[in-house]
């Protein structure tokens, strides 16, 4: 990326919005997007009886919710996607809608649910206790009288109450709620197989036999609430990491217009104030810097491990400590509008969209219970039919309820989504989108940008080349004004040069354009106009000299103009990411296709793609923001795109997946569907690693649950399956779609062959 952005004006963060609302590059023109919370969901079947309600509301085009962190996405048209409209319909069902909630709300909420499961888990345990130990004694035959079998019978219901009323109340509400959304799922053939074996325990004992059921009930409820807690388990690993991108302090120092200090909460701190930032002290919101410059350091966001200098007009992002001398911030965006807010919003969103795999299991599940009732009802009708006794028919009838629970289909892709992101957020990366989280373990080539994506963007000031009659004094000063506040690595590493050199730009210019690609122009206030960006751009709108001096070919140029005048020359040089080649390696191992785009100078784009093992085929050199677009479009797909400026915005969005780097510009972050949080392309391998262990254990988890689901349903239907072991089989494959999946994220993040990233990222651990 020679050829000269940057990115000052696109650097408004387009992630900030207000309560709930969430802008997406893919929602189209003249639609709205809500994204909230959601109170009182039981389970996976709450959130798909919520999807069905909403989605039918007249001007909704798509809503998805996902249990596992209670949140909910909303689509349509701006009236009809409101929070009254939305919360309204959710108060019919028995749900309540809320705002989205912060990482240490939901820990707390979690903490609730969990200490409520756990209370009706140990009365399930106790009382149904002694409902198992009477059935295990009239089973064994133990008692000496067939009266006090019946006695006991009536003690094991009587013990069973407890359980099967207040223990189980959750099941009996959220069906109740499922039905009424005209959904019904899980909870609903859960609440059938506790009464019915309620009913056919009762029906056995007025015809005075003991072989009750009561059991099979309480091992139901039980067995279900156990299954819930392991399930809380592993919804706390997704949230821990969800908590990592926003541990910000709560308290910042102030500055009023006569420049007194006052600390005060920083949801009082509005847009546009000053903040001063001590020695040592984390940034609590982002903003621009008011002073020559500031040495930071950023683990705490990105994991690198060096710090950084920036200079005056840069923008310094939540999550930072300052190393060096206090320094004064303006403050560009306040809580609820950060940079990390907006990361944390985008992990919720990807939750509660949907992927091909989820939706997929959610279509399975949506007829899986209705089937299952269905085929209880042929099988009770059928085995009366052929003659078998009442009860041998109900107690089939009520098995085949039981071990049709879809408990493993509704968990198998949303746990291993919620794993997958943990383990994601944890090696630095942001799935954006649910598709990408899918899409990134098919890709079949990856494609880079060059400055600040394969080399590390810090470049230094190598030469400088004034017109004659220009001081170099003159010429950097200049270029540092007419570089105010740019994001790109051309325009930081001329700024760092101007500090190092003891030059103050001055105040910022009272105009910037934009020309992505190519260059940017600034205007004073009093009239004078800078053109700065790559030669052959500003050669075509000011008289250009004589070819001089013949660019180096380690050499980046960058030429200035000051209205009309040729003032000359800057060479700035870089280096190679370290993790560069050992990431690319990687790649190569798995059979990826790799290319290097850049509107760089071709000379210099082979020779990095030399460094790095790329064959000179694979390396595209000076090429425009629409070229980068139809090269990418070109490779086999489907195709990964890595890159960091507002002229890779256009490949970005034409990629099957593209992935912006940790210090990518606002218009490339916002192209993306995949964000890393740290420096390199480290993330690119372990991205692609941690999307194909995910989709891998997805398909795995479908395919276990519809293998259970297709041989307990017949076998249950067919032989005599006593109710006790359907239920044990129905809790042994839910088990073993979380197991599965909390093997995903119990595993390593770091691919074959890189090192793991320096120290805990972006304070996941």
């Amino acid at each position: 990326m020679a050829a000269h952005s940057s990115s000052l004006d696109a650097s408004r963060d387009d992630e900030r919005v207000p309560d709930g609302h969430v802008p997406d590059g893919h929602v189209p023109d003249g639609s709205a997007r809500l994204l909230c919370s959601v109170e009182g969901m039981w389970c996976t079947s709450c959130a798909l009886a919520i999807e069905h309600r909403l989605g039918r509301l007249p001007g909704v085009s798509r809503a998805g919710v996902d249990y596992l962190s209670a949140t909910l996405l909303v689509e349509g048209a701006p009236e009809a996607v409101t929070p009254e409209r939305v919360g309204a319909a959710l108060g019919r069902l028995g749900y309540r809608l809320c705002d989205l909630e912060a990482a240490p709300d939901a820990r707390q909420r979690l903490d609730r649910e969990s200490r409520a499961l756990a209370g009706r888990l140990l009365a399930a345990a106790v009382f149904g206790m002694w409902t198992m130990l009477a059935s295990l004694l009239i089973y064994a035959g133990a008692l000496p009288e067939p009266r006090l079998e019946r006695v006991l019978a009536w003690v094991s219901g009587a013990f069973a109450l407890p359980v099967v009323t207040l223990a189980a109340w959750p099941f009996y509400r959220a069906a109740w709620r499922t039905l009424r959304a005209g959904r019904p799922g899980m909870d609903a053939l859960v609440s059938l197989g506790v009464m019915g074996a309620l009913a056919v325990s009762l029906w056995l004992l007025w015809r005075g036999s003991a072989e009750v059921y009561f059991d099979t009930a309480v091992m139901l409820v039980l067995l279900l609430l156990a299954g819930r807690w392991v399930e809380t388990l592993a919804r706390y690993r997704g949230l821990r990491a969800l908590e990592g991108l926003a541990p910000l302090p709560a308290q910042a120092c102030r500055l009023d217009a006569g420049g007194e200090e006052a600390r005060v909460p920083v949801a009082e701190v509005a847009a546009g104030e000053r903040l001063r930032v001590a020695r040592g002290e984390t940034l609590a919101l982002d903003g621009e810097l008011l002073d020559a410059a500031a040495r930071l350091d950023l683990a705490l966001l990105t994991g690198e491990s060096r710090p950084r200098t920036l200079t005056r007009g840069a923008r310094l992002s939540a999550g930072c400590r300052n190393l060096g001398a206090p320094f004064t911030l303006r403050v560009t965006a306040g809580v609820g509008e950060r940079r990390l807010d907006g990361l944390y919003r985008q992990v919720q969103a990807l939750q509660a969209g949907k992927g091909e795999l989820r939706r997929l299991a959610e279509r399975f599940a949506a007829w899986l219970s209705p089937a299952a009732l269905a085929l209880a009802l042929v099988t009770l009708v059928m085995l009366l039919l052929a003659g078998v006794a009442p009860e041998e028919a109900a107690v089939r009838a009520l098995s085949v309820l039981v071990v049709a629970c879809p408990c493993a289909v509704g968990l198998a892709v949303p746990l291993a989504s919620l794993a997958g992101t943990a383990r994601a957020l944890e090696a630095g990366v942001v799935f954006r989108a649910p598709a990408a989280l899918e899409l990134a373990g098919q890709v079949r080539a990856v494609a880079f940008d060059k400055t600040g994506t394969l080399t590390r963007g810090a470049l230094r000031l190598a030469a400088l080349r004034p017109a004659p009659g220009v001081a170099e004094h003159d010429l950097l000063a200049l270029a540092a004004r007419a570089e105010w506040g740019s994001e790109h690595p051309l325009g930081l590493a001329i700024r760092a040069a101007a500090a190092e050199a003891g030059i103050d730009p001055g105040e910022a210019p009272a105009g910037l354009v934009e020309h992505p690609g190519q260059g940017r122009e600034a205007r004073d206030a009093d009239g004078t106009r800078f053109c700065i960006g790559a030669p052959g751009w500003l050669a075509e709108r000011v008289a250009a000299p004589a070819q001089g001096e013949a660019v180096p070919p380690w050499a980046s140029e960058v030429a200035l103009a000051r209205d009309g005048q040729w003032l000359g020359t800057l060479w700035l040089e870089d280096a190679p990411e370290p993790t560069a080649a050992a990431s690319l390696a990687v790649l190569r191992q798995r059979g990826l296709a790799l290319a290097l785009i850049s509107g760089d100078r071709p000379a210099l784009v082979r020779r990095l793609g030399r460094r790095l093992g790329l064959p000179p085929a694979a390396c595209y050199g000076g090429r425009s923001p629409e070229a980068k677009r139809h090269l990418v479009a070109a490779l086999p797909g489907p195709v990964l795109f890595v890159g960091d400026g507002i002229n890779d915005a256009p490949a970005l969005a034409a990629a099957a997946v593209g992935v912006a780097t940790g210090q990518a510009s606002a218009a490339a972050r916002d192209a993306a569907t995949i964000q890393l949080l740290g420096q390199g392309v480290q993330g690119v391998a372990a991205a692609i690693t941690i999307a194909r262990a995910t989709r891998r254990v997805m398909r795995q988890n479908l395919t276990l649950s519809a293998l259970y689901n297709a041989l307990a349903l017949g076998l249950a239907a067919w032989m005599v399956i006593p109710p006790q072991v359907a239920v044990l089989a129905m809790v042994a494959s839910s088990l073993s779609v979380v197991a599965n999946a909390a093997r995903l994220a119990a595993a390593s993040a770091a691919p074959p062959g890189l090192p793991h990233r320096p120290g805990p990222p972006a304070r996941l651990r």
